[in-house]
C-alpha cells in the first residue's frame, strides 16, 4: 500500500498583486492564493490566465462544474475531483506520470487564506452556486461516516469492502502496471540500474533469508497479494500457505501455483487470515498487511501472528511508516476516499512496540524507503507504456486516479513524508530462549 502528502517549501512566497473590489477573473482568484507566486502556468474557462505563459507545466480548468470542485473539497479532495471528472486538465506531464507537475506544485506553490475582505471578494466573484457540493465522480468512495453502515472500521466485513475497492481493480490492470512479477509492494533494487522485476525477485529472497527459511519449513504469508512470496518459497522447497481478502488475487495466485506446478507445496486462499487455524509454523510474513489493520488493533494482529509461530519462529513485518510516532493514524481526502478506505500508517517505534508488548523479540529493523520511491516510477513507467491498454481496462478516471497516486506517492518517498519498514522477530521459548540464531544478521543486503 501507498499515500502521498505534500510538502511545505521553506521560501516565503512573493507578495500578491494588488486586488480590487471588481469582480475577480479564475486567474486572478489563483494568483491571489498562491500568494502571487505560479510555479507553472494556469487558464481558465472564462478566458483569463496567470503564471509564467511559456512554463513547461500547467494548469487548465475547463468547466465550471471544475470550480465547484476546488471550491467544495477540502484538502486535495478538491483538485483530485476536478482532475478525475476531467474538468481540470494537467499540461506537461502525461496522466499515467503526473511526477513533474505534483513536485512543481510541492515545492513552490502554497495556498493561503487571504484577508476577510479579500476572502468576501473571492466568494462573490465565484459565485454561491459554486459553493454548494455537488455528486464526486463515481471512482471516490464513501465518506468515512457513511461507511460505518457497514460495519465498525477494521471489523472483518469492513475490511473486507475496504480490501475489494482497491485489489479488485482488474488483475488485468495490475497486469500492466506491476508488470510480470504482480507485485504490489515496496521492491528492493540490488543496484541503481536494476529492473522492477530484478528488484522484486531481489525483495522476496531478503525475506526468505531474513526468515531464515529452509526446505521443508512451513511459511505462512498473510496479506499475500498474488502469491509472489508463496511462489517464491515454494520453489525452494518451503511448505508456503498464503491468505488474501481479495478474490481476485486468490483466483490469480491459485492458477500461477497450478501453472508453475507448486500444488504440494503452495496454496493461496481467499479469506480473512484472522480465519486461519494452522499453528506451528516456521515462519510467518506480512508484506504491505498492516497499512490495513488499523493501530488499536496492532495488539491483537500481533498477537495472532505470534500464536501461529512455533517457539523460536521469525516473524517479518514490512509495511508503509509515517516518519515519526506522533502524527494522526488515519489517511484522509484523496487517499482515503479514493485508494485505500480505512488505511492507517504510523510510525515503525509504535510498530515495534506493539510486536515487543505481545513478548516477541525484534531483531532487525530497516527503512527502505528510498526504494519504494524507484518502485512507484517504474510502476508509473509501466502505466505510461501501457496507457491504451489500461484505460481499455478500468477507463479513462480510474487509470487517472492511479497515476496520480502512484505519483503522488514516488514524491512522498523521496521527500521522506511516508517510509518503509521492514523489522524481524523471533517467538522465544517458554525459556525466553532464542539460542539458535546466529550472533549477528545471516542475510545479504
Amino acid at each position: 500500500m501507498t499515500t502521498f502528502k505534500d510538502r511545505v517549501p521553506d521560501a516565503a512566497p512573493a507578495a500578491p498583486k494588488p486586488v480590487t473590489q471588481g469582480k475577480l477573473t479564475l486567474a486572478e482568484i489563483m494568483e491571489i492564493l498562491a500568494g502571487g507566486r505560479l510555479p507553472l502556468s494556469f487558464t481558465a474557462y472564462d478566458g483569463s490566465s496567470a503564471g509564467p505563459p511559456d512554463a513547461p507545466l500547467g494548469l487548465e480548468l475547463k468547466t465550471p462544474r471544475g470550480t465547484t470542485y476546488l471550491a467544495t473539497g477540502r484538502g486535495d479532495l478538491g483538485l483530485a475531483r476536478a482532475y478525475i471528472a476531467g474538468d481540470l486538465d494537467v499540461h506537461g506531464v502525461h496522466p499515467g506520470d503526473p511526477y513533474e507537475l505534483l513536485r512543481a506544485l510541492a515545492g513552490e506553490l502554497v495556498f493561503k487564506l487571504p484577508p476577510p475582505r479579500v476572502t468576501a471578494n473571492i466568494i462573490r466573484s465565484i459565485g454561491a452556486r459554486h459553493l454548494r457540493p455537488i455528486a464526486p465522480p463515481a471512482q471516490e468512495g464513501a465518506p468515512r461516516w457513511r461507511r460505518a453502515v457497514g460495519g465498525l472500521r477494521h471489523s472483518k466485513t469492513r475490511d473486507a469492502e475496504a480490501i475489494h475497492h482497491h485489489y479488485d481493480v482488474s488483475n488485468g490492470f495490475y497486469g500492466w502496471v506491476l508488470g510480470p512479477s504482480m507485485t504490489y509492494t515496496c521492491a528492493c533494487y540490488p543496484r541503481l540500474d536494476a529492473s522492477l522485476d530484478e528488484a522484486q525477485e531481489n525483495k522476496y529472497r531478503l525475506v526468505f533469508e531474513k526468515l531464515r527459511l529452509r526446505e521443508g519449513d512451513r511459511l505462512l504469508d498473510v496479506g499475500c497479494g498474488w502469491g509472489g512470496m508463496v511462489r517464491y518459497a515454494a520453489r525452494r522447497g518451503v511448505d508456503a500457505t498464503g491468505v488474501t481478502l481479495s478474490e481476485q488475487q486468490a483466483a490469480w495466485a491459485q492458477r500461477a501455483i497450478a501453472d508453475e506446478g507448486l500444488t504440494d507445496l503452495a496454496q493461496v486462499r481467499f479469506g480473512d487470515y484472522r480465519d486461519i487455524t494452522e499453528t506451528g509454523f516456521d515462519a510467518v510474513s506480512s508484506i504491505g498487511l498492516l497499512e490495513h489493520i488499523g493501530v488499536r488493533n496492532y495488539p491483537s494482529y500481533f498477537g495472532f501472528l505470534q500464536s501461529r509461530l512455533r517457539p523460536g519462529g521469525l516473524l517479518l513485518n514490512h509495511c508503509i511508516t509515517r516518519p515519526d510516532n506522533r502524527s494522526e493514524a488515519s489517511t484522509r481526502g484523496f487517499i482515503d476516499r479514493y485508494v485505500f478506505p480505512d488505511g492507517e500508517l504510523t510510525g515503525s517505534g509504535q510498530i515495534i512496540s506493539a510486536a515487543q508488548d505481545v513478548g516477541l523479540e525484534v531483531l532487525h529493523e530497516e527503512n527502505l524507503r528510498q526504494h519504494y520511491a524507484m518502485t512507484l516510477r517504474d510502476w508509473c513507467a509501466n502505466l505510461v507504456e501501457h496507457w491504451d491498454e489500461a484505460v481499455a481496462e478500468v477507463g479513462l478516471q480510474t487509470a487517472k486516479v492511479w497515476g496520480l497516486y502512484m505519483a503522488g506517492s514516488r514524491l512522498a518517498f523521496e521527500t521522506g513524508g511516508i517510509q518503509l519498514h521492514q523489522v524481524l522477530a523471533v517467538r522465544p521459548d517458554a525459556d525466553g530462549r532464542v539460542s539458535d540464531l546466529p550472533l549477528r544478521p545471516w542475510w545479504t543486503s
